[in-house]
């Protein structure tokens, strides 16, 4: 069973190419998506996911409030930050709360691709 993926990103570009790049090099399967901060926590209740990739600014909320509210979450669901802005500073929130890892969009890619790929399917 391929790696179901969650992803909250407002910009629709980013959006497509993540979903492109996730199902054809993984062999992932992008199960959903939201591009605000309510529509993905209402979204990814009702959604069965492995990972969440999320963004941390939206056009309503955040990333760090999509996180804070899956705190408590299925064992084996992971959630990592993708942002263009991981500064030392968010990233010492994000460690701070249950966030499996975050990583620059514009530099970390190909980690987050290794992380994915070592992940057990379910």
């Amino acid at each position: 069973m391929p790696l179901r993926i969650f992803l909250v990103e407002d910009n629709p570009l980013i959006r497509q190419t993540m979903q492109e790049m996730l199902e054809e090099v993984l062999g992932a399967q992008v199960v959903d998506w939201a591009d605000g901060e309510s529509a993905a926590i209402e979204a990814m209740r009702r959604t069965e996911w492995d990972v969440a990739l999320v963004d941390l600014f939206l056009v309503q909320g955040s990333g760090l409030g999509v996180a804070r509210a899956f705190e408590q979450r299925r064992a084996g669901q992971r959630i990592y930050v993708l942002s263009n802005y991981a500064t030392p500073s968010i990233r010492e929130r994000c460690n701070a709360m249950a966030i499996d890892g975050i990583y620059d969009k514009s530099t970390e890619l190909d980690r987050l691709l290794e992380v994915l790929e070592e992940l057990p399917r379910p």
